[in-house]
């Protein structure tokens, strides 16, 4: 059992891994902010669960995909980037409040603030 369970993770990594070589840049910040959702709801559960050191670590994963997200940021395209610069580091920054306090609803605002910055890229064209 343990050997099937950790061939299917394998196989799962590999399929993320083939995915990421194959996207696009546009579709690498999707990956992104859906990661980064999915790492929100996992620890929010976690953290409904009482299971806390799992409830940090997948903040912490959070955290690590909103620095990406904020190392994506092109400064020389204008004032958005700026601005969106400004909001992950205040979503940084409640993450790291939810993980302390164990608020679930701060877990939730974060993940609206990325829900709208999701919706809004999705509504790009990938160039």
């Amino acid at each position: 059992m343990y050997a099937q369970s950790a061939a299917l993770r394998q196989y799962q990594n590999i399929g993320v891994q083939s995915g990421v070589f194959e996207a696009s840049p546009h579709r690498l910040i999707q990956m992104l902010l859906e990661g980064g959702l999915s790492r929100i709801a996992q620890a929010k559960g976690a953290m409904q669960n009482q299971r806390y050191l799992l409830k940090g670590q997948l903040i912490g994963k959070a955290l690590a995909i909103i620095a990406g997200l904020r190392d994506a940021l092109n400064f020389d395209a204008g004032e958005l980037a700026y601005r969106l610069d400004a909001l992950y580091g205040y979503m940084a920054t409640r993450l790291a409040e939810a993980n302390r306090t164990n608020n679930a609803r701060i877990l939730d605002e974060v993940a609206q603030l990325l829900r709208n910055i999701k919706e809004g890229w999705d509504g790009i064209t990938a160039a």
